[in-house]
């Protein structure tokens, strides 16, 4: 004959209570997400909007750009204002610049090159990609390990050698860097003369043979060289601060109390504690990977999103400026969104806040 168990009231609260606590813990991550979603939605609105008013309140005349540098008529010049738009008013450009964006998905046409922003920015975003791109994934790698090796070896020859040449190119500017680069290294007067001084590649080379891929790292060693050792500096003093304040904590001190050696201390449980802030800021330079380093672009004469940045401006392009401005915006956005979904997952207390 079976027997009914019965559960007392107390039991059944802590059983109830229990399974609320288990589901709560299983929803912190989904509910992180979605918050970090949400917020990324909404500062990306704000940047569409401020994107298309902030440009609107530039100097200068497009309509003199779209002449082409000639003595336009006054009549030349508004029917070339009323056929971009730029007669009426800013309500009625907003409405058409968010129907163009969000149903069309269009950027509209480069005011000075008569061409599809979208085409304009696609000739130009990867050889930001490669320059950029190359130079963040080598100073995440070298500092990461500069700061790990001084921090551990606190006080050391080695440590006060590599912070203070990490402060010192922290506080040097990128392009004050290159200039400096350029002269010593590429110079054929002052300099050396071994790199080129500009471009990305020479005009008597093919682009698909291996010798202009040689060419192309030929020319892309000098910028590279100047990011790399700029922000090499920001990678290194992070991760060195990580460092010293995972290995302040009590949890180290009891594990070589255990009689662990200093090496498995190090590798089992300071650095993957130490690498959570390193992670999140190497996300977040990732996003500005799209933006490029204009000023480097320029001093390189880097055919990138900087330089395009930099002719759109002196152009008066709204059009192209907009369209860079919302791709810069939205690669920040979103990479801070992965960050930020990352160290939530690798970071249970993340998750409480």
């Amino acid at each position: 004959m079976s027997t009914l168990t019965q559960v007392s009231p107390p039991e059944a609260g802590r059983v109830s209570g229990g399974s609320a606590r288990s589901i709560g813990r299983t929803m912190r991550v989904p509910l992180l997400i979605a918050r970090r979603v949400v917020g990324g939605a909404l500062s990306l609105l704000a940047v569409l909007i401020l994107n298309f008013f902030l440009f609107n309140v530039m100097g200068g005349d497009p309509a003199k750009i779209l002449g082409r540098g000639r003595h336009l008529s006054v009549a030349a010049q508004a029917a070339l204002r009323h056929r971009w738009g730029l007669d009426q008013s800013v309500w009625v450009q907003f409405q058409r610049y968010m129907s163009q964006l969000i149903i069309h998905h269009d950027l509209g046409n480069s005011i000075a090159y008569s061409v599809p922003v979208t085409h304009e920015i696609g000739l130009a975003i990867w050889p930001t990609v490669l320059l950029v791109g190359t130079s963040t994934i080598l100073a995440s790698v070298l500092g990461t390990w500069l700061g790990i090796a001084g921090a551990w070896n606190r006080g050391s020859v080695f440590d006060k050698v590599s912070n203070g040449i990490a402060v010192t190119l922290y506080a040097m500017p990128e392009f004050w860097l290159g200039i400096i680069l350029l002269v010593l290294l590429a110079g054929n007067q002052e300099g050396l003369g071994i790199f080129p001084t500009g471009g990305m590649i020479d005009d008597n080379v093919d682009s698909s043979s291996v010798a202009g891929w040689l060419n192309v790292a030929w020319h892309l060693t000098l910028p590279c060289l100047t990011l790399t050792l700029a922000y090499i500096a920001q990678y290194s003093l992070v991760m060195r601060s990580s460092m010293l304040d995972e290995m302040s904590q009590d949890y180290v001190m009891s594990a070589r109390a255990k009689g662990l050696r200093d090496l498995l201390v190090r590798r089992r449980h300071v650095v993957p504690n130490a690498l959570l802030p390193a992670v999140t800021q190497i996300l977040l330079y990732i996003g500005f990977v799209i933006s490029g380093a204009v000023t480097v672009e320029y001093v390189y004469s880097w055919p990138g999103l900087g330089q395009m940045t930099e002719n759109a401006v002196n152009n008066r392009d709204y059009v192209l400026l907009r369209g860079l401005f919302l791709l810069f915006s939205a690669s920040v956005i979103v990479f801070n969104l992965i960050a930020d979904i990352l160290l939530g997952v690798l970071d249970p207390r993340v998750r409480e806040l």
